[in-house]
This record gives C-alpha cells, structure tokens and sequence, in this order.
C-alpha cells in the first residue's frame, strides 16, 4: 500500500467515524457483536478553534469479548487535549504558511482562548469576560511535527508504488548545521519532468559513496525501478560519481551547468589576468572587459550549442583563442556531460540540478538548518517531501516564476490520481 492508498483509506475512516450511529456504537468495534450494555463515560476538554469544549464520551460494555470500549469522535485525537482541525492548521501553517513555531502557536493561542493578539483584534470588547486562558507552546507543534515524519519515515517501503518515474533525474545537497558543531547535508532525489521528490535522507559528506548508496536505496524501496533511470543531472561530487560507476554505470550523469560556470570563474579569471598583465590601471580594466566579454561568448557558443558538432565546432574555436587553450581543455573534459540533455533519450532531463527544491525547503520548515541533529533534520525532510508531492502549483502566473503545470501537484503530473486527498491525510494528522 503506498502513500496515497493509505491517505485514502485514513479519510474514509474519518469520514466513517463522523457517520456512525447510535445504533452503530450499539455494535462492538473487536467482535462485532450486538450484546452490548452502556458502561459509564467520561468527559473530555479539547482545545478547538472556537475555545475550549466540553465532550462527554460514552463507554460501552461487550459481553462476547468481555472488554469495554468508547464511543470515538473524528474530529477528536487520542490523547491529545487539542481537537484534530488545531492539529492540522498548525501544522498546515508550519508547511504552508511559512511561518515560525513560536509565531504559529502565539497566533493559535490567541484564537482558541481569546487572548494576546486577540485583543488586538477585537479592541471594542477589551472589557469583556474572558474564558479560561489557553497555553499551546512551540514545543507541542514541534512534538506533533516531529511523530508526522517519524511515521514518514517508518513507512518508507513502498511509499511511492505504482508512481510513474521518467527516468530523467536529478539531485542536490544542502548543507545544514546542529548542534555541538556538528554537521549535514540533506540530499535528494527529483524526478525532472514531473517534480516528485522519490527520496531525502541526511548524510555527513557529499564526497564519499555512502551517503549516495542510502539516498538510492531509499529511492529504491519507495518504490523507484532503477531499471527506468536514464539521466541524472548533478553537480560535480565525487561520492555521487563513484557510486554511478559502481552501481548505476548505465545512467548518463548531466553536469549541470550553473555548477559548471561557476567552477569555470576561477580559470576565468586567470585568463583575464594573463591577457591585461603590464598594462596601466585605466587600460587593464577596459581590456580586462573586453577579453571577459569575448571568452564568455566563446564559452556561450560551447555550454549552449544545439547540438555535438556546433559545440565541438565551438570549441575548436575556444582553444585558437590565445587566452583560451586552458578553459578549451577544461570545456573539453566535460562536454558529453554538458550536453546530454539534447539528447533524444533525455528528453525532459534538467541542465541544472533542482536547486530550486532547497528555497522551498528553507522557506517552509524552519529554514531547513534549524533542528539540531541529523534524526530530525531528516524527519523534517521527510515531511517537506511528502507535502511537496502532494501540493498542487499555484494557477496565476508570476512576474518572474511561471509553473508548468499550474493547478496541478507532482504526483498528479505522473499520473496519480489523489482525489481530494492532501498532505495532511498522507501524514495522518
């Protein structure tokens, strides 16, 4: 059963709860059975949007199975002293909202127990009786956010089957910090064409292969086939490229290209150098621009060419350049890599890896730095994961972002079909 059978089946359980009876209570839940007598009740006193409630909740006692048993409420959590629509606002705000831990509790206080900003809200009633004061913290909303990705992360086997996967990666890390000076970095897996996220996990370096080994592993118990991965866009870490020799030799890896030119500046810059040396300080800055506009243009016509043979002819011209022998070889090692994407067979693949994912990330759960160890960096990627997949672009279109698939999320571009189910229903809030 993979995530969104399990998201299905959690609101039809709900849903089944709100509908049940009198008559349906009557019945014993364990065995079924009929011959039941009511057993006493006890109160309960959620937390809701609305304030405080009182709840009188009626035991049962089945004389088959000898065990007693409540009458449950759907909008009620076990154990919890605050109602399911606090649960999930909170943690819709958290992920949606943008917003802190402490700003989305002070905000929740001052709803459900009419206090704090509140009275901001209503200053003509400053004088008025208050209910009894509420007192959701930020620790509670992280303890709630913290069991919805240790149950992500419980239930990675086969979490996404039946998912369709174009076979065009790509991957990134972001580095983050915890505690005690330690250190991390989250990485993950995309899929290029239609955005799913098919796995995060947290490792301690990009440089060696055992973080990567994990990240595939887990891609590959979710439920990814390696057999359809055909491309891979990424950056230039060793681990990375060491693994795909050993255990994915067929995958094509894409360089991506903002990692490439920004790996070229270095070499750039000393070609510039070279060609303004002994000249005055008014003369080097002008030829110094000049000689920056020509290599870069030279370099445009080989990263950007259309096809292999307009780059090879590109480059031919690069290394005639008497500045450019150097950047010509650099090109030159890497140029099937820059340019696998016009392939035929990579139709879809990215010329850039997903940085795009991490200002998502860092927008939403705190950051994506703050949260102190390796264990629950991860859970908090996991949780971004599964709302990123299951969250549908915006319609409008942007100044500068424009969706290719506006109104629709990733797992809806590869073909699921989610039927009014969220996020919050995947994580079981």
């Amino acid at each position: 059963m993979n995530i969104i059978e399990r998201s299905r089946r959690f609101v039809q359980n709900l849903r089944a709860l709100a509908q049940r009876s009198v008559w349906d209570w009557r019945h014993c839940p364990k065995c079924g059975s009929s011959w039941t007598i009511k057993n006493g009740g006890y109160w309960r006193r959620p937390w809701t949007l609305s304030g405080r409630q009182s709840v009188r909740i009626q035991r049962h006692w089945c004389y088959v199975c000898s065990r007693s048993y409540p009458e449950e409420q759907a909008w009620l959590v076990r154990g919890s002293w605050y109602a399911r629509t606090v649960h999930r606002q909170a943690v819709d705000w958290w992920m949606h909202g943008r917003s802190t831990l402490r700003r989305i509790a002070e905000m929740l206080r001052s709803t459900m127990g009419h206090q704090e900003r509140w009275l901001m809200w209503h200053p003509w009633e400053e004088g008025a009786a208050r209910p009894e004061a509420c007192h959701f913290g930020a620790s509670t909303l992280q303890r709630w956010l913290d069991g919805a990705g240790r149950r992500v992360r419980e239930q990675v086997c086969g979490q996404w089957a039946g998912v369709a996967s174009s076979g065009q990666m790509g991957t990134d890390g972001l580095w983050a910090r915890f505690r005690a000076g330690g250190k991390g970095v989250v990485l993950s897996l995309v899929d290029s064409v239609t955005q799913v996220i098919w796995a995060v996990v947290v490792a301690a370096e990009e440089e060696s292969t055992r973080g990567w080994e994990q990240l595939f592993q887990q891609a590959k118990v979710a439920g990814l086939a390696w057999e359809t991965l055909n491309g891979l866009t990424s950056d230039g870490a060793q681990g990375l490229l060491a693994y795909l020799r050993l255990a994915l030799s067929w995958v094509h890896q894409q360089r991506c290209v903002w990692h490439f030119w920004r790996g070229l500046a270095p070499e750039l810059a000393r070609a510039v150098a070279q060609g303004v040396k002994g000249l005055a300080k008014d003369a080097a800055q002008s030829a110094a621009q000049t000689l920056r506009q020509e290599l870069t243009a030279l370099l445009h016509a080989v990263i950007d060419a259309p096809t292999f043979e307009q780059a090879e002819r590109a480059l031919q011209a690069l290394a005639k350049h008497s500045l450019g022998h150097d950047l010509a070889q650099k090109v030159n090692a890497q140029l099937d890599r820059l340019l696998f994407y016009r392939l035929d067979c990579h139709r879809g693949l990215g010329r850039t890896g997903p940085e795009w994912l991490w200002r998502d990330f860092r927008a939403r759960p705190s950051r994506g730095r703050n949260h102190g160890t390796a264990v629950r960096e991860e859970r908090a990627a996991s949780l971004w994961m599964v709302y990123h997949n299951f969250t549908p672009a915006q319609r409008r279109l942007e100044r500068k972002r424009h969706y290719k698939h506006p109104g629709q999320s990733p797992l809806e571009v590869a073909g699921s079909v989610l039927e009014g189910v969220s996020y919050l229903d995947a994580l079981q809030i």
